[in-house]
């Protein structure tokens, strides 16, 4: 199916709203949030700052992750009857580790227009200022807050060759670098916090440099990570070398053996029984 974008009014737009400083705003963000005839958003009250600042008075709706079942029957209602509807999210571009996305679901679902405009996001500014490379990247979002499954999230990235980006919240960010290094390495990064905001900081340097000067940390967090840039082909070395990897990265023999064998998807019983056979 195929949506001829302009040629019908009734669409749902996602519009792109600033990460910090309000002037961050594009003029055609600003025209549809006044042509709209309602806006559904995260935080009303932080939409309505938005608009006050513009001069802008519209109808808002709450639409999030509790409601967001329920509000997009609403929104398809409203599009059959020739609505135009604008979706927002507190800062940057909706749907992007933010509610919105079922809504967007369901209306394409019933054959109706979605409209996205170009706008302020947080980790493109993180990522070009970083100092890491941009050439290939993946946008990962916010890990898991279970330590144990942030983990296993990791382990599935570390070998990726590519530049990683992640969003945090200030009271696990230590916690999370931590475990970064743990399963990564010390690997190079830069954290930006606030971006474009008056109390904007980047931090650029390996994760050990970056958590001795993080503390007590606030505001909307960016990490940028570099890559693994040193990859190996774990099935063209021996056994021994590969635990031997990772004893020198300061593993156990325990976690070492366990390692190895879910790398090359070989039973721990019998990486045990090679290694003790053979050190």
């Amino acid at each position: 199916m195929s949506q001829k974008s302009y040629q019908t009014t009734a669409n749902l737009y996602l519009i792109p709203t600033p990460i910090g400083n309000l002037e961050d705003i594009t003029i055609r963000s600003l025209n549809l949030l006044k042509e709209v005839d309602l806006i559904l958003c995260e935080d009303t009250r932080v939409t309505a700052n938005l608009l006050k600042k513009y001069e802008i008075k519209k109808k808002l709706i709450s639409c999030h992750e509790y409601n967001e079942d329920k509000i997009k029957y609403d929104v398809v209602s409203y599009l059959k009857e020739g609505k135009k509807i604008g979706l927002v999210t507190d800062q940057g571009s909706p749907i992007i580790s933010d509610p919105g996305f079922k809504v967007v679901e369901e209306v394409i679902k019933n054959n109706l227009g979605v409209i996205a405009l170009p706008g302020a996001t947080a980790f493109v500014p993180a990522l070009i200022s970083s100092g890491i490379s941009p050439s290939k990247f993946l946008f990962y979002g916010f890990l898991n807050s279970k330590t144990n499954k942030q983990r296993q999230e990791l382990e599935n990235l570390k070998y990726l060759p590519y530049t990683i980006i992640f969003y945090e919240s200030p009271h696990r960010i230590k916690e999370t670098l931590q475990i970064i290094e743990e399963v990564f390495g010390n690997r190079k990064i830069c954290l930006a916090r606030e971006l474009s905001k008056i109390y904007e900081e980047i931090y650029r340097g390996s994760i050990q440099d970056v958590i001795k000067e993080i503390e007590n940390i606030k505001g909307e967090i960016v990490l940028v990570v570099d890559g693994n840039v040193e990859k190996i082909d774990y099935q063209n070395i021996d056994i021994i070398e590969h635990i031997n990897l990772y004893l020198d990265d300061g593993f156990s023999e325990k976690e070492a053996i366990k390692k190895v064998a879910k790398e090359r998807n070989i039973a721990k019983s019998i990486i045990y029984k090679e290694y003790h056979t053979r050190k």
